[in-house]
């Protein structure tokens, strides 16, 4: 990971190749984006963008480099587009930069490194699934759980409940895409065939990990079972994943700050 880090500083003012941090993950692109985003918290695309953005910053303030310079440098074709993207982050303008007393936004490079784990025990449950069906709502988003903004807001879970008697229950990883947007289902179990508006998706028969994430929301305490997941359990089993995962959410209760979701995770031997 750090290795791949050395690369992203070494091309912010360039062409990143895809097939050169998979060479240094030692893993698929698509593996990478994924394991980044639930180490870290953010898509690999955005640390890059800030990254670019902080840099920008400092070119501003300590050079005599003209704004569409720098705007070109970090791979913006137009100065508006810099000028969105530079006052997103920082609050100000890139024009302002150069002026005293300008508050501005730093995200510094990251660097991974090895900590004792373990320590807590994780209980899992392994299950052999016979294939079934999904039916619901598959999106590309920006963002992780931008599919479940959406059904929220257009009527599709009210749909779903009539259609299958509840709500959406089940949210279906894809993967992540090169530029760190979403491939995400909000889903629910179906036997049925299909229904017009509304997407489906077949498991075949599989070997499935089985965790529980319970507790407070607020203590992201269903992020912490996934980071655990991946830094923790995956790398020192004889298990590794092989389609899209599932998180079914047993309750979600915003209001008393409490949840239960199980995550479920189809694998194979290594």
């Amino acid at each position: 990971m750090n290795r791949v880090m050395d690369y992203t500083e070494a091309h912010l003012t360039g062409k990143m190749d895809e097939r050169e941090i998979a060479r240094l993950a030692a893993c698929p692109y698509p593996v990478f984006q994924s394991s980044f985003s639930q180490i870290t918290g953010i898509s690999f695309s955005e640390y890059v963008r800030r990254r670019k953005l902080t840099q920008a910053a400092y070119d501003l303030q300590n050079t005599e480099e003209r704004i569409i310079d720098i705007a070109l440098k970090y791979g913006y074709q137009s100065p508006d587009a810099f000028r969105v993207a530079f006052k997103g982050l920082h609050g100000v303008a890139p024009a302002v930069v150069r002026k005293n007393n300008v508050k501005l936004t730093f995200y510094c490079r990251l660097y991974f490194e090895i900590s004792i784990q373990g320590v807590e025990k994780m209980d899992y449950t392994i299950a052999e699934k016979a294939s079934f069906k999904v039916l619901g709502v598959r999106r590309i988003t920006p963002y992780g759980g931008g599919t479940w903004a959406i059904v929220k807001g257009d009527g599709s879970n009210e749909k779903i409940k009539e259609i299958s008697g509840k709500f959406f229950d089940l949210g279906l990883c894809f993967g992540f895409q090169p530029d760190g947007s979403d491939d995400y289902m909000c889903a629910v179990e179906w036997d049925g065939g299909d229904v017009e508006g509304f997407d489906t998706f077949t498991f075949p028969p599989a070997l499935w990990l089985i965790f529980e994430a319970k507790g407070k929301i607020s203590d992201n305490v269903l992020g912490s079972v996934w980071h655990r997941i991946n830094t923790e359990f995956l790398p020192n089993s004889k298990y590794k994943k092989c389609m899209a995962t599932i998180e079914k959410y047993i309750s979600w209760n915003d209001a008393e700050d409490d949840c239960c979701v199980e995550i479920w995770i189809p694998v194979e031997i290594r």
